[in-house]
């Protein structure tokens, strides 16, 4: 979600909340989840899947209502959401049920690779939940993205507090009385304010876990906060995606694709498309069609869109040579969208830039190694798209992006499959949220370990030959050569012969 927030200081937080009974609800909700957290996380995980085919169920038979309250800030269409927040919503919550069980179950590590010292050692690694997870929302996707992540919290048997982005209450209340409805103990799905200063004030009285999607500045603010207590966080953030097109690319595919990021929830998406590196020996044609494809059947324009932030950097790119394709920008900085950019440099901070709204812009390109060079300039790294006829060559060129997904010939949607997990580098964040590594995101790995048998050598007290035989023994086992290790093994044998004469001599 690309809306700022301003996260306090602790210290602050306190003076400012203890006027409002705010503060001491979110610490009354705090202690609630962290009761209900201690009887949730003792039941098996097979126990909580049932659960969750419950939840799936009633969110099947109350699609409607809820793409409705994930509606209620944004006006979009329902068709848009029940595809874009419910379908998605649904799916990942199937894939827990079916694949939960096996990645949380224990691992027991077995002898093969056990190195030779400790012998009669049987260990196992198990997957704990953390407590509490702090779960701060967007605005932009209020159902799907904070809901994801608040069912697989759950599913791993923490409990979770949902801070809810900019208009997003309404969603995460619809999705808090399912999980009741489904069975599941109040205290462990709980609402909070939408306020900055609530999710502040939860990280202060203790939270296990925070996950954030929001803006770059934000999570500076939460990392900042988190580091104070040492508190983990997983952090999808912002992004400034890269399309690149291919001299092979097919120009009518590139041209829809494009459409449909500038249109989907009016752009407001973390890997919507904002930076076009085209090959040269296409450029004017793409740059052709899209003009075309907007002037003529192209979605209608967003009249009066303004932000401050926006007109220096165009009026900076537009002065240093790019031009417009599509959209206006008025003479008092109001702006019709969607808005495309031809002839950027990679060098303008118009194209560096977190702009989450339908922005465009198109640079040209010599081959992809410059493109890959141009592409680098850019902080973000959340998502990006490749179009190519040639499949092993785009293949080639997703190796060497720098993004955390790649799609090759689409555009967005195929980052909502379920099992894959999702999350950025660099300025766009660390961690993942989603898949099977999204799922262990919301555990820690706890390590028992047991010892068989009743030789304990190393309880013993240290024998003067002990460095010799230690030394020969690491060369043993991990010089290169055969020669070497049957040298070391050689004095091993002759160290232990040495040190066997000698006790009995005593």
């Amino acid at each position: 979600m690309k809306v700022p927030i301003h996260f306090k200081t602790s210290a602050a937080v306190r003076v400012a909340m203890d006027v409002a009974p705010a503060s001491r609800l979110v610490e009354r909700l705090v202690v609630s989840a962290r009761g209900a957290q201690q009887r949730w996380g003792a039941l098996p995980v097979s126990v909580r899947l049932k659960w969750l085919r419950r939840v799936r169920s009633l969110m099947a038979e109350q699609a409607a209502p809820l793409a409705l309250a994930a509606n209620t800030a944004r006006q979009r269409p329902l068709a848009e959401i029940l595809t874009a927040e419910v379908l998605p919503l649904a799916e990942a919550c199937r894939f827990l049920e079916r694949a939960a069980g096996k990645i949380l179950r224990p691992e027991k590590v077995g002898w093969r690779g056990r190195p030779l010292w400790l012998g009669g050692v049987r260990s196992e690694i198990q997957r704990v939940p953390h407590g509490v997870v702090l779960i701060i929302g967007p605005g932009n996707y209020p159902l799907f993205l904070p809901c994801v992540q608040a069912l697989q919290a759950l599913a791993a048997g923490n409990a979770v507090l949902i801070k809810p982005g900019f208009g997003g209450s309404p969603a995460a209340l619809a999705f808090a009385k399912i999980l009741t409805q489904a069975g599941l103990d109040k205290n462990l799905c709980l609402v909070l304010p939408e306020a900055a200063a609530a999710a502040s004030c939860a990280i202060h009285l203790g939270v296990d876990k925070v996950v954030l999607t929001g803006s770059a500045t934000t999570g500076e603010a939460v990392l900042h906060q988190c580091a104070k207590s040492l508190t983990p966080a997983t952090v999808e953030l912002s992004g400034c995606d890269a399309v690149f097109v291919r001299a092979d690319a097919d120009l009518g595919l590139v041209v829809r694709a494009l459409a449909f990021g500038l249109r989907l929830n009016n752009s407001a998406t973390c890997i919507a498309p904002r930076r076009v590196f085209v090959h040269r020996s296409r450029a004017t044609e793409l740059e052709g069609r899209l003009a075309e494809y907007f002037q003529t059947g192209g979605p209608a324009e967003i009249s009066g869109f303004t932000n401050p932030h926006w007109l220096p950097l165009v009026t900076e790119a537009l002065g240093a040579g790019a031009h417009l394709l599509a959209g206006r920008i008025q003479p008092e900085g109001s702006f019709h969208t969607p808005i495309i950019f031809a002839g950027m440099k990679p060098s303008m901070r118009l194209v560096r830039e977190d702009i989450f709204a339908p922005v465009l812009s198109l640079i040209n390109v010599t081959d992809e190694d410059e493109a890959l060079a141009f592409a680098a300039q850019c902080p973000y790294a959340l998502g990006a798209t490749i179009f190519s006829r040639d499949e092993s060559a785009a293949r080639a060129l997703a190796a060497r992006v720098r993004a955390g997904v790649v799609v090759i010939n689409d555009l967005i949607v195929p980052t909502a499959d379920p099992r894959l997990p999702f999350g950025g580098r660099g300025r766009s964040g660390f961690g993942v949220t989603r898949g099977a590594e999204g799922l262990l995101e919301m555990t820690v790995p706890k390590v028992i370990t047991v010892r068989r048998g009743k030789s304990r050598r190393h309880f013993d007290e240290s024998h003067p030959a002990d460095s010799e035989l230690f030394t020969a023994y690491i060369q043993a086992a991990h010089s290169i050569g055969w020669r070497k290790r049957l040298t070391a093994m050689k004095n091993i044998f002759h160290t232990l012969k040495q040190r066997s004469t000698k006790s009995n001599r005593l």
